[in-house]
Parts: C-alpha cells; structure tokens; sequence
C-alpha cells in the first residue's frame, strides 16, 4: 500500500475546542481517488473482512478508515453510516462499495492545521508565556468534545510536562501531529 500521512485521531480531539480551518490544500486525497488509491483502499478493506463476504461491519469502518489515513471521529462516522443503533453497528455489514462514498465524505471534511491547535490551546495560556498547565489541559481532554479517557490522555501527555506540570503548547502540538 502506498505510504498515506497520518495525524492521530488523539490530536484531533482538540479541534472540538479550537476554532475550524479551511481543508488543507495539500491533501493527499482531496478530490477523486486515482485508480492505485482506489486498489490499496480496497486491499486495506479486505483485511478487515473477517467472515469472507467481501463486506465488514458498522463498527469497523472508523478503523478502516483511519488505517487509511483519515480521522474522522466517532460521531462523524455514525452521521456517515445514518445514525445507527448499537445494534446495527455490531451487525450490519457493507461491501467496499458502499465504502468508498463514506471514505470520500470523510476526506472532504474540514481539518485543524498546525496554527488551529496553537490558538484553540493558546486560550489556556493565562500568562502569555507558551505553557499551559498540564492539569488543565488534562482536564479540557476528558470533558470537551470527544473526550478521551485517562490512559489515552496519559499516553498523549507522555513527556509533555515540564518540572512545573507545564506544557508548552507549540512542541505539544508538533507532538500529536507527528504521532
């Protein structure tokens, strides 16, 4: 498969408290697919196939569609696939297909730049001085937006706190992009 960049869906959690940003211009896969997309997409589909229908279910097409590159999050999906019960999620199935419309829809969706992640943090630097307190930032992760749980907050602020329990916002941004 062909190398696709890759931004954790962790990082993008912070986008739910930070201002929405134009698409990239540079998306890899703005617009149509090329036919070798399309192939690798359909190969990636297929590892996830583990009945041998051809098809996958509700509650795989998120990972799938990260494995593929993008970061669409919980909710984001469930639009994409109609709002479907807990039920129809570990049930229903589709083929690639009906895969690859959602995949486009996904790709078309806004996503944060660097400077949107600055400035969505920078609201929390009371001081003005490129930090923003660990606590809080752990905080504003478990309760905004998509929130995350403690050992996946723990394991994004891994190393991020200086000796004050401080962390500077740019480098913690160049962090989870880079994950």
């Amino acid at each position: 498969m062909h190398a696709h960049k890759r931004t954790t869906l962790l990082g993008l959690r912070l986008l739910d408290f930070c201002p929405s940003a134009p698409a990239p211009q540079n998306s890899i896969m703005a617009g149509e697919f090329s036919a070798d997309q399309i192939e690798d997409f359909k190969e990636a589909f297929g590892l996830f196939d583990r009945v041998g229908d051809n098809k996958v279910a509700f509650n795989q097409v998120a990972d799938i569609m990260r494995a593929l590159g993008q970061n669409p999050t919980n909710k984001d999906v469930k639009k994409i696939l109609g709002d479907p019960s807990a039920d129809d999620m570990a049930n229903k199935r589709i083929d690639f297909d009906a895969f690859l419309p959602m995949l486009k829809t996904v790709d078309a969706i806004q996503k944060g730049t660097y400077d949107d992640y600055v400035e969505g943090l920078r609201v929390f630097d009371k001081e003005g001085n490129g930090t923003v307190m660990g606590a809080e930032l752990r905080i504003v992760l478990s309760t905004l937006g998509e929130k995350m749980n403690e050992t996946e907050i723990d394991s994004l602020m891994q190393g991020q706190e200086d000796e004050n329990g401080s962390v500077h916002y740019e480098a913690f941004v160049k962090h989870i992009m880079s994950v």
